[in-house]
């Protein structure tokens, strides 16, 4: 760009000319980075300008293909039509930019210039823009219409033109929303809809003139730090109206807007809903076209609901903008009408099962500990007479489930404290225990009552323990299934954990974060005919899982696959399980006894116990079968000597072990927020000494050369060793960690590993010599989990007493 003293940009009535320094316009200069630096302009022209950024001494030269769009502030506050013009001159526009946005809404004039548009759009408020300028390289396409809607112009800037009047303005006339009242209509406006390319909820609201470019970055940053959908964010804040943003979604993202108070239902498409999950999610189904299910609700950008919506229908789902005051009432009327139930859960939270509302989701659930709270009266301590089947309660149960799933959570554990103390709700996600309520101490016999009815107990039984299942799907809930323990406390309560055992999908082998040396030894025992495979590790470390990884690769159509577990958590085709019971004498050791009289090849025993179950597995090990089981221990070498405890034969035992493989869980950190930086030269040393601390003194690996060396071979990215951490974000709810993946220690048998258990040696020299052999301890192979990036050494120490 060439120096100027002065530039000349369209004005009210004609071309204005600015003398740099002295009359240089303010105003806003927005990126495609979605960057947006308010300055002033000192220069303009020659294919860019010159904007020097508030608060800043130095000016910042812009090419025009590097922006999106310039607005200049109004040089007074306007106090009527711009002048020169009147409201009778009000035109609309409609401009398609390169990013698939679009800028609309209505202008008192647009000029096109060699460098592109200068817009006067109408201001909506105080301190709007005075004119906006968009250069030719951001538009796609453009149209100009009369009041009246007479075309005035249209585009021919750029080479993907719309070459039919029709395309064209369906791709960037503003649609007229029309209201959807009638089956015709809705079919129109849905092929209406599927012509348009949606724009962003943000980018729609500021192509109406309802919000400027600087209050949705502030929106942004309000809805990052709440977690709320935007358009909440921006009704929140003042900045629109409910209205305001129906209008959007219908008229700029292509939605129709149906009047669900008028519409005729299809009582067809109502079957394929229950009325709980619709009112639950306030989704109305409207109709069905073709293999598709038409449904209403406020907000169609709440795509989890979508998808349980479809999983619940087994439909493709089209959503339709219904408006939020109606849709309770409307939902429960015409479930009523049509038989299908009274829907009585109208007022169910009304973000439940979407992604995009777990904010309201907390909302909803304080909200109905408030209502127990004020029904429970000023002295909670004197129980008023409260029924398991009040119907807040049993909303906040539902509320309580759905936001442990969405949560990822594994445990829900409800915890009454005597007196007037409240009713404590904690969620263990990726295994820590996080608060989520509290209840009024009146409500803690009712809570507990309800869950007993929905988990089949005895609601009258409160001095024994007790144990229960809930098929979540039979309250209108999602298709999840639930494992209930009571446990009687002090003072006559009860506490209750309540499981959930959200998947019964099988892992592959591939898919535990195994290490090349751990998987290919994994591979080569489970070719073996016969033998004993252990996994090792505590409660919730993932040992089911991992040995039902392995069955996979064992089912085949050739094999015979018994399974005996307590309780069976995840089903595979092809495989015969069992439930143990011991309550009837049916437990592992009888289950195995009959199992051997069943022609097995490959049993699984959910877990070794007592010494009878652990002599049968080692006896079948021998007679030509694969048996497989776990053990509670904190190391592959100690779980040796745990069998050696329960009194096995050292000798069986030796020929029959074919490996054992111990871990753990950590917290993984979230894919959506980590960072990679290179490790430090002290954090590299710290970190060499902890993985050597644990190798024998004549390993090759004791020499830090061969050490880096072998870590730089593996481990390093673009020639660097990395260390990895995570700020946070909101897909991991602020705490940097995002599920959980397992560390391992493989120990395989060999000549000198078997001598060292018929000879009883101490674990610390069976570890020893299965290093030797390749084996990697838990934390070592967690030390190389920390340098791919997956975790971080805090967790890999954090797991037990590694």
């Amino acid at each position: 760009m060439t120096a100027a003293t002065h530039y000349t940009v369209p004005g009210r009535t004609t071309d204005e000319t600015y003398r740099v320094g002295e009359r240089a316009l303010h105003g806003v200069v927005e990126g495609w980075n979605e960057r947006v630096v308010p300055g002033f302009v000192l220069e303009f022209g020659n294919g860019g300008l010159k904007l020097l950024p508030d608060g800043h001494a130095k000016a910042l030269a812009l090419r025009f293909n590097q922006i999106k769009r310039l607005r200049i502030d109004p040089i007074a506050a306007p106090t009527g039509p711009l002048s020169g013009f009147g409201d009778e001159a009000l035109q609309s526009f409609a401009v398609q930019l390169r990013d698939g946005s679009v800028y609309a809404g209505l202008c008192y004039d647009c000029r096109r210039t060699t460098d592109g548009l200068w817009i006067f759009p109408k201001p909506a408020r105080e301190g709007d823009p005075e004119r906006v300028f968009i250069p030719r390289s951001a538009i796609t396409n453009y149209q100009l219409q009369r009041g009246d809607g007479g075309l005035l112009a249209d585009s021919d800037f750029g080479a993907s033109l719309l070459q039919d009047a029709d395309a064209s303005d369906a791709a960037v006339t503003e649609p007229v929303a029309v209201t959807v009242q009638t089956p015709q209509q809705l079919q129109e406006a849905l092929q209406r809809q599927a012509t348009l390319k949606p724009v962003p909820i943000g980018e729609a609201l500021i192509g109406l003139g309802k919000i400027t470019a600087e209050q949705l970055q502030r929106a942004l940053q309000q809805q990052k730090a709440k977690g709320t959908p935007l358009g909440q964010t921006l009704v929140e804040m003042g900045l629109i109206q409910p209205e305001d943003l129906r209008v959007a979604l219908a008229r700029k993202m292509g939605y129709p807007f149906v009047d669900v108070r008028h519409y005729p239902v299809d009582p067809e498409a109502l079957r394929l809903v229950p009325a709980a999950l619709a009112s639950r999610l306030r989704v109305l189904p409207l109709a069905l076209v073709g293999n598709s299910l038409v449904v209403a609700m406020a907000d169609p950008l709440q795509f989890k609901a979508i998808d349980e919506l479809e999983f619940t229908a087994q439909r493709k789902v089209l959503p339709v903008v219904g408006s939020a005051v109606d849709l309770p009432e409307r939902i429960a009327q015409v479930y009523r009408q049509a038989g299908l139930g009274p829907a009585r859960e109208a007022k169910a939270p009304a973000g439940q099962g979407t992604e995009a509302t777990a904010a309201e989701r907390a909302v909803e659930a304080w909200q109905l500990a408030a209502e127990l709270v004020s029904g429970a009266g000023e002295d909670d301590s004197a129980e008023r007479p409260i029924e398991q089947s009040d119907n807040t309660l049993v909303r906040l149960v539902n509320s309580m489930i759905i936001e442990a799933f969405h949560q990822r959570a594994s445990d829900i554990h409800i915890e009454p404290y005597p007196g007037r103390d409240h009713v404590i709700i904690r969620f263990r996600v990726d295994g820590e225990l996080r608060p989520y309520l509290e209840l009024p101490a009146s409500y803690r016999n009712a809570l507990v009552a309800r869950i007993k009815v929905m988990s089949d107990l005895d609601i009258s039984e409160r001095r024994k323990p007790q144990d229960g299942k809930i098929h979540f799907m039979r309250f209108g809930g999602l298709p999840i299934e639930l494992r209930v323990a009571t446990i009687p406390t002090s003072s006559g309560l009860e506490d209750v954990v309540i499981r959930l055992l959200q998947s019964t999908a099988t892992l592959p082998l591939t898919g535990l974060h195994l290490s090349a040396r751990n998987l290919s030894v994994i591979e080569e025992i489970l070719t073996r005919p016969y033998g004993l495979f252990l996994c090792a590790g505590p409660t919730g470390s993932g040992k089911t899982t991992t040995l039902h990884a392995a069955l996979q690769r064992l089912n085949t159509p050739n094999r015979k696959i018994w399974t005996a577990e307590d309780p069976v958590e995840i089903t595979q085709r092809g495989l015969r399980q069992i439930q143990v019971n011991p309550k009837i004498g049916w437990t592992f050791a009888a289950a195995l006894r009959a199992l051997l009289r069943a022609d097995p090849d490959v049993i699984m025993v959910g877990e070794i116990r007592d010494p009878e179950t652990a002599e049968m597995a080692i006896e079948a090990s021998l007679t030509g079968h694969f048996v497989m089981s776990t053990l509670h221990t904190n190391s592959a070498a100690e779980t040796i000597l745990r069998l050696h405890d329960l009194g096995v034969d050292p000798f069986s035992f030796a020929d029959s072990l074919q490996g054992i493989l111990a871990q753990r869980l950590v917290r993984r950190l979230c894919p959506a927020c980590v960072q990679h930086e290179p490790v430090p030269e002290a954090r590299l040393h710290e970190l060499m000494r902890d993985y050597q601390a644990q190798l024998p003194p004549d390993h090759p690996l004791r020499d830090e050369t061969r050490l880096l060396a072998h870590w730089q071979e593996h481990f390093s990215r673009d020639g660097a060793l990395m260390l990895s951490h995570a700020p946070g974000c909101r897909e991991c709810g602020e705490t940097g960690y995002r599920g959980r993946l397992p560390l391992h220690e493989l120990l395989a048998t060999s000549a000198e590993v078997r001598h060292l258990v018929q000879t009883r040696a101490q674990p610390a020299l069976i570890q020893t010599q299965a290093i030797r052999e390749g084996m990697r301890t838990l934390r070592q192979d967690g030390i190389e989990k920390v340098l791919m990036g997956l975790t971080t050494l805090a967790e890999v120490r954090a797991s037990s007493n590694l």
